[in-house]
């Protein structure tokens, strides 16, 4: 049995714009891969014709083993998905709006209403179930759209910026969920926020241009900082001197930044070109000189330094 999504060399033009320019990719049940890209870079065109909602140019795309082109409805029948900007029926209440919604999935009768009790507890909506949509705050309309993507509890969810206009302790919330959804699904989610794909991805993917430019775990893309395995050196002041003149001498010049000063504070930034892990051999070097440290912290690697260096548009001689 292949993967639960199969994405083959799959592409979308739009007159003589090509917003996706072969991507292929497979995503097995119990991954969260987190989608990135740049404005305008093909990810949204990409999940929407993961979703049937834009007809691909060409290559192909599966879902459970049914093509989205000509086995679509089958296809969609275990998708959720949360388009970009959650568009809703406005003059409708959330309850009417998840009624409507677990009727057109096939639910009749009493599961239509335990379908909807479930889903709004789980995004907590009930103060504003009898609102109409069009008077709900950016957040609310978020978690409605949520909330009729999960409905079904598909086995494929796509989620277009979940957490866009959610307030901390509601992305916390959402992030819950998603968690507690992984184990069983594929969960494609797309979004500008990389803490959240920390938190939460398996994987990642990055397109630029239309094209797939990486496929790996965020550890292996932190891993492509020119931050990782860094050091951060937190000193008094009057230690600065003294201890940047050291560090200076074991790395070079170039491997060592201050960082900020703050009151009586200093931080010094080492790295080296290798990305070595290169702790022990400065604790060793703090020993044996009495620096008088604040800490000592190892950097993972910063995701939006790799993310901006992948996606840097190249210029034409």
């Amino acid at each position: 049995m292949g993967a639960m999504i199969e994405i083959q060399n799959l592409q979308k033009r739009f007159g003589d714009i090509t917003a996706v320019d072969g991507v292929s990719f497979d995503v097995d049940r119990g991954e969260v891969l987190g989608f990135l890209g740049p404005n305008g870079a093909g990810k949204s065109t990409t999940m929407k014709m993961l979703t049937g909602f834009l007809p691909p140019s060409g290559g192909t795309a599966r879902v459970g083993g049914h093509d989205i082109t000509s086995d679509a409805l089958a296809a969609k029948r275990l998708i959720g998905y949360l388009p970009e900007g959650a568009p809703l029926y406005p003059d409708m209440t959330p309850e009417g709006f998840l009624a409507f919604i677990a009727e057109i999935r096939g639910y009749r009768g009493a599961e239509v209403r335990a379908r909807v009790d479930d889903v709004v507890q789980k995004v907590q909506l009930q103060k504003v179930m009898r609102q109409p949509i069009e008077t709900l705050s950016k957040g609310f309309k978020r978690r409605v759209g949520l909330a009729q993507a999960i409905l079904h509890d598909p086995q494929v969810l796509v989620l277009d910026e979940p957490t866009d206009g959610l307030d901390p302790n509601q992305k916390h919330e959402v992030r819950g969920l998603i968690r507690s959804m992984q184990k069983d699904k594929v969960i494609i989610l797309s979004t500008h926020i990389l803490e959240e794909v920390e938190a939460l991805c398996s994987r990642v993917i990055i397109i630029a241009g239309g094209k797939l430019v990486v496929d790996c775990t965020p550890a292996q893309l932190a891993a492509k900082s020119k931050w990782h395995n860094a050091v951060r050196v937190e000193i008094p002041k009057t230690e600065s001197a003294r201890v940047g003149a050291s560090l200076a001498d074991m790395f070079g010049s170039a491997a060592v930044e201050q960082l900020a000063t703050e009151d009586d504070d200093v931080s010094l930034l080492v790295s080296t070109k290798e990305r070595r892990s290169i702790l022990s051999e400065i604790s060793q070097r703090a020993q044996s000189e009495k620096w008088k440290l604040d800490g000592l912290h190892v950097e993972h690697g910063k995701l939006d330094e790799v993310f901006r260096e992948l996606t840097r548009p190249t210029v034409a001689n």
